[in-house]
């Protein structure tokens, strides 16, 4: 069944007439964008749209579909409108707890639809760097809402978001050896087992954050421990360091900063962290709105998917 956000995807996609610029429109990646298009065009039973060298245009089904996919986002603003109303959403403040790399990366665009939605409302951010400290703050009733990695056992609701791509980031040169076909073809470009890393000096996290652990762990099954030129402590530095020339980093794909100077590499096999966002029991009417406007906006494979 077609969802919302797909229906705002088609939508967005015909306005601009271009995926990219939807992409950018609508704070996703071009990938996940064309996932949910696609998506869409599978439920549909046909092709919605032509995709041509440099446009896009509506197929016949695009083009009967079209006007019923704004109506539905109409009407769904609608009811937004007059449920936010009834429930008092229209002012206050919800606390959002996150560990570093969430907030720098797959919270900007729900925080900026939240703000869009619900203007008179104000948003708290508390941000940690391991999500026991997440899990803590949360248990403390520091926060309404906490988004990371998902928790071993919580006593309330708990959502799963997907997964969140990680990617190695490195610099422009020298290149790094990409991945051979199994069956033994040419190798695929933008592709590299980390075991080919493991003799590089790596750029790491300090051992407060969370991330690295999961470097850690993604090395340890690739057969070796990695060595660190540099830790920090500040997630979005790593990516900078890489590209710098300080080492190889693995970092989640949302965190990259736009214009990013290095080169991005996709390990082979994937590396996947799965996100969850999860409330205290009994969640307000302000804090179940904020979670189904993440669940309808974060832009992560399903959590079946990996």
């Amino acid at each position: 069944m077609a969802t919302l956000r797909q229906l705002e995807y088609l939508v967005t996609v015909v306005d601009t007439g271009s995926f990219t610029r939807a992409a950018e429109l609508l704070h996703v990646s071009q990938p996940a964008l064309s996932h949910q298009v696609r998506a869409l065009e599978r439920d549909a039973g046909g092709p919605l749209l032509e995709r041509l060298p440099r446009a896009v245009r509506l197929t016949p089904m695009g083009r009967a579909m079209l006007p019923h996919a704004r109506a539905a986002l109409a009407d769904a603003e609608r009811a937004r409108t007059a449920a936010r109303r009834a429930a008092g959403l229209d002012g206050g403040e919800i606390q959002v707890a996150a560990v570093y790399s969430v907030t720098l990366g797959l919270l900007l665009p729900v925080l900026r639809i939240w703000h869009e939605r619900h203007p008179r409302t104000r948003v708290r951010l508390l941000e940690f760097p391991h999500t026991d400290a997440l899990t803590a703050a949360m248990a403390a009733g520091r926060a309404d809402l906490a988004v990371g990695p998902a928790p071993g056992a919580w006593d309330g609701p708990v959502r799963e978001l997907g997964h969140e791509e990680f990617v190695v980031a490195v610099p422009a040169v020298p290149e790094v050896p990409a991945v051979p076909e199994p069956s033994g073809g040419d190798p695929v470009p933008g592709r590299v087992r980390l075991g080919d890393l493991a003799d590089r000096p790596w750029v790491h996290y300090a051992p407060g954050n969370g991330l690295a652990e999961v470097v850690d762990r993604a090395c340890a099954a690739a057969g070796f421990r990695p060595q660190a030129a540099v830790r920090t402590e500040q997630t979005a530095a790593a990516p900078l360091l890489a590209a710098a020339g300080l080492g190889p980093a693995l970092v989640p794909e949302s965190v990259l900063p736009p214009g990013f100077a290095g080169r991005v590499l996709r390990p082979q096999p994937p590396v996947r962290r799965l996100l969850a966002a999860y409330t205290r029991p009994d969640p307000d009417p302000l804090t179940a709105a904020f979670l189904d406007t993440l669940t309808e906006t974060v832009p992560l494979a399903p959590a079946d998917g990996a």
